[in-house]
């Protein structure tokens, strides 16, 4: 088995794609809940890696917190720009290359370097991602709570929240015990991410929306109530061009404010009502002319252009053309 992910070291080499096109190829989904993060980042490492620290106590502790740390920031993408205000390429080899890190610290000092090992997760390695200065005091903000000296002593993960987050004795406790308390978590809400509950409000309504697009894509067009696709999308482009309001006269819009203002320079209303009024020309102008263009292809005096099918799928689903949708922006179909 190969993978196609990006090496990364430059010196190895990109598998070429012609090799990639001939494999049967399998497709690894990102997890969908905190949980099934947590369960495959945990699955990182093992008991082995646990033995072969100095500190092993320390190590497992901290280890268990990195991987909530990791499916913490991980998680916020679905929550949209309430969690990140832009989508961070956070992978699996920031996680296994910040536990060697820790290995790494732990073996060295007598003491655990709290302090040194936020700045290199925060500012290094995870932060290297983030360029954003408010995501970067939120990402900070996870390890100042997450990285603490308190780990060692069954600290809770989430102040004032259930004692399920609470982190395993480290004296009682070994790899697989940490591995089985994952799958007691509860199911994911927005406080395991030290967000308010309404932030799942917006995540929530685009899942349902991506649900019903899907569920339409799989019906197809044929729905649109006439004897055929190109018939239905007919009357469709018919009504919508009966229903297209006359281009306005720009020319008898300027004398109109000339009038109004007698002589005076234009206020800023009269500027806006013409600027608008310039656009809402353009967009007129936009839809006859794709809709008189997918007239006559289904009408065979012009050839089927994509553009056409693609206005033509989007009209047959009620759904706003993407030409269409470039001059104003809404939610409604």
């Amino acid at each position: 088995m190969i993978s196609s992910e990006a090496p990364g070291i430059p010196t190895q080499q990109i598998i070429p794609e012609s090799i990639l096109q001939k494999c049967v190829k399998i497709s690894n989904e990102s997890p969908a809940d905190i949980k099934a993060n947590m369960r495959r980042a945990y699955s990182k490492f093992s008991q082995e890696n646990v033995d072969a620290s100095s500190k092993p106590n320390e190590y497992k502790s901290i280890l268990y917190a990195l991987c909530y740390y990791h499916s913490a920031i991980l998680g916020r993408k679905k929550f949209g720009p309430p969690g990140w205000s832009k989508v961070y390429n956070f992978n699996d080899g920031d996680l296994t290359i910040c536990a060697d890190i820790l290995n790494n610290y732990i073996d060295k000092f007598d003491q655990v370097p709290w302090n040194d090992l936020r700045y290199l997760f925060g500012s290094i390695m995870y932060g290297g991602h983030i360029t954003d200065a408010w995501d970067r005091r939120t990402n900070n903000t996870y390890l100042d709570v997450l990285i603490d000296p308190k780990l060692l002593h069954c600290m809770n993960l989430i102040p004032s929240a259930s004692p399920i987050y609470r982190i395993l004795d480290p004296n009682k406790s070994n790899y697989v015990d940490y591995q089985k308390y994952i799958e007691k978590l509860p199911t994911e809400s927005p406080q395991m991410f030290g967000m308010h509950p309404n932030a799942e409000i917006n995540f929530l309504t685009n899942l349902t929306d991506t649900v019903f697009i899907a569920i339409v894509d799989m019906q197809g067009a044929a729905s649109s109530g006439d004897s055929g696709e190109d018939g239905g999308v007919g009357g469709i482009v018919a009504k919508f061009k009966e229903a297209l309001p006359p281009y306005f006269d720009m020319n008898k819009l300027d004398d109109v404010t000339d009038a109004k203002n007698e002589g005076k320079p234009p206020t800023p209303y009269d500027t806006v009502v013409k600027q608008e009024s310039d656009v809402m020309n353009v967009m007129l102008l936009s839809i006859f002319t794709s809709l008189e263009e997918l007239e006559l292809g289904l009408a065979g005096a012009l050839n089927m252009t994509d553009n056409m099918e693609t206005l033509a799928t989007a009209l047959s689903l009620n759904r706003v053309p993407a030409n269409w949708a470039l001059f104003y922006f809404s939610k409604k179909p």
